[in-house]
């Protein structure tokens, strides 16, 4: 096997994507708990705020009510099913040492996210995504030891990485999280270059895992927990220590 470039986060951070979807329902409490049994070192999923303002981990924030869906913002928590959890219950699920990365789907949800992550003990493992740089330098001063995750694709950048991540260690943004296609050793050594963490998602396939783990990549999502762990267990040189 070919020698892994090093890491800033040693090792990786082996996040299941809304919580090991390929082996129980997603965005359940079971598929959360589920991965962290399969090896998973984070969990990854989507918030959204509810009308009466809990923060609750959904996909594309509907659920059906009826013959109709119904949005998970114009309902109280307690008409939503029982299989949608808040952040709290999840918290209450896997504790707080686990590495959490949340989409925020919702941006009126973010002062909610970040007083649950405070009562859990859990700021400094959770890490805040969005697409929108300018809303993720306006959340900063409000997210203390909360890690913030630029979530975008090369071609938004205009095909320019190095000025991306000057701007991001100028705004503070920790990191940022590129689908796996979009990245290469070369890729993640310039964010490095910057003391920018570098997070690749969609990564399905054992190949695609190895690959991305090769590059020095900071953090995987996966579906798929079992894949992601052996590959990872397949050994590596130690990097440098976040």
């Amino acid at each position: 096997m070919a020698e892994r470039l090093p890491s800033l986060v040693d090792p990786p951070i082996l996040f299941a994507h809304r919580g090991a979807r390929a082996h129980a329902p997603e965005n359940t409490i079971e598929a959360f708990t589920l991965a962290l049994r399969l090896g998973a070192t984070g969990v990854e999923s989507d918030v959204w705020a509810t009308a009466d303002g809990a923060a609750v981990l959904d996909h594309d924030g509907l659920v059906r009510r009826g013959l109709r869906r119904s949005a998970i913002g114009g309902l109280p928590r307690a008409d939503l099913p029982e299989a949608i959890p808040t952040l709290d219950e999840m918290y209450e699920a896997i504790g707080s040492d686990v590495q959490v990365s949340l989409d925020v789907k919702d941006p009126d949800v973010l002062d909610e996210v970040l007083a649950v992550a405070r009562r859990a003990g859990a700021s400094e493992n959770l890490w805040l995504c969005h697409p929108d740089l300018d809303l993720l330098a306006d959340w900063k001063q409000r997210c203390g030891a909360v890690r913030l995750v630029h979530s975008t694709r090369l071609g938004a950048l205009g095909g320019k990485p190095e000025p991306h991540a000057a701007r991001l260690r100028e705004l503070g943004i920790d990191a940022v999280n590129l689908h796996h296609s979009e990245w290469s050793g070369g890729m993640v050594a310039l964010y490095h270059r910057f003391r920018r963490v570098a997070f690749g998602w969609d990564a399905q396939h054992e190949r695609v895992i190895r690959s991305l783990l090769g590059t020095g990549i900071d953090g995987v999502f996966s579906d798929h927990v079992d894949r992601l762990v052996d590959v990872a267990g397949e050994g590596s040189e130690p990097g440098p220590t976040w």
